[in-house]
């Protein structure tokens, strides 16, 4: 029989191991409203461990040597700047997307889950030792891998917005903003299985390898050659697809660039999130005459109005990575200047190297394993 640990009642408790787990542990807080990260966030030594209620998973580090990991996003600057909800007030818990281990449960979620399970999850609050995570949102996994939480929010971006906006088909052509990032190593692969040219852009040599690697046909290095002098050269017909998530002069770069009938994808605007206005000026004022002249069209994506699509689009991604169709690139900033990022100390490292464009790939911080005593 399996073990089922209900704690939807308990004050304090044992994992499945026989360890105490204790009744505080750290988290991360936003306890002011900045676009500064490091303004606005505060670590937390000792929150009250949550308890799961009776639809509920704990998810913590996982047992043994296992560690856990939380992901990185562009937009943790936005959700800390108070840009999602004007309504919810500091303090509040910060982080999107973990994966762990469940080490205790509530009666009903135990119908689906047991307690040792490997799960990702996407949630607010993730940048803490424990979660608690409602059964339904959690997806079940193989064993606790990085590599499937850089499908979570990235290549769950990627996967439905080229599927419900891109309208890819063989032959056209897609130009991925930002393609080394977390999204865009995604969008990059996704066009290419769709059997599209990819040209992508990015911010050194060693991120155009990375990006010839996992297929793109043409990258450009925006710090030495030219985006624009490339693609009116190269692509005078102009692009079919822009995937973009850069924003200011690399938006309206991307709308002049666009083919007749082409489409523009806006999936973000990392330039402007630092920025305490939020958003850096594009040349709108040309807008309407721009897309009038060329039957082209621009849409905005944001993953939590397609959630009726998400665990179709996860299932698929799953059963790419699994099968080896599909590259799920991580950062643990090893080639930071003060290494990897680890615990939850390090998070702000990891925002500032996201922010510096240092990373291929999607940023992710390990959660190392505490030893709780046996009692």
């Amino acid at each position: 029989p399996r073990p089922i640990l209900d704690m939807s009642y308990s004050r304090h408790f044992l994992d499945f191991q026989g360890s105490s787990i204790p009744s505080s542990m750290k988290k991360l807080v936003v306890t002011k409203l900045s676009q500064n990260f490091r303004e606005a966030v505060t670590l937390r030594q000792d929150s009250p461990v949550p308890l799961p209620g009776d639809g509920d998973l704990l998810v913590r580090n996982p047992p043994a040597t296992q560690p856990r990991f939380v992901g990185i996003n562009a937009s943790d600057i936005n959700y800390s700047a108070g840009r999602y909800d004007a309504s919810v007030k500091p303090p509040f818990d910060i982080g999107f997307e973990g994966v762990g281990d469940v080490v205790a449960l509530g009666l009903s979620a135990s119908a689906d889950y047991t307690v040792g399970q490997a799960v990702a999850y996407v949630k607010a609050g993730s940048f803490a030792e424990y979660t608690v995570v409602p059964a339904k949102q959690a997806v079940p996994l193989p064993s606790a891998k990085p590599e499937f939480l850089t499908l979570m929010v990235s290549g769950a971006t990627a996967y439905i917005s080229l599927k419900e906006l891109g309208e890819l088909s063989e032959g056209k052509k897609v130009l991925v903003t930002a393609a080394a990032g977390g999204t865009g190593q995604f969008a990059v692969q996704l066009a290419k299985k769709a059997k599209c040219h990819v040209i992508g852009t990015c911010s050194s040599d060693e991120k155009g390898g990375f990006l010839k690697s996992i297929g793109c046909d043409r990258t450009i290095n925006y710090k030495t050659e030219n985006v624009e002098s490339v693609l009116r050269k190269d692509y005078p017909e102009g692009v079919d697809v822009v995937y973009e998530s850069v924003g200011g002069k690399m938006f309206d770069l991307a709308l002049n660039s666009l083919a007749t009938k082409g489409r523009l994808i806006v999936i973000g605007f990392i330039t402007g999130y630092q920025n305490p206005t939020g958003l850096q000026p594009v040349k709108a004022e040309l807008l309407p005459a721009k897309l009038l002249k060329k039957s082209a069209s621009i849409r905005g994506f944001f993953l939590n109005h397609y959630l009726s699509e998400y665990k179709m689009a996860l299932k698929d991604l799953l059963k790419m990575y699994e099968s080896g169709d599909l590259v799920c690139e991580v950062d643990f900033g090893d080639m930071s200047p003060e290494g990897k990022f680890t615990g939850l100390e390090s998070v702000f490292r990891a925002v500032d190297y996201m922010y510096m464009g240092k990373n291929i790939g999607k940023i992710v911080v390990e959660l190392p394993h505490s030893v709780n005593s046996k009692l």
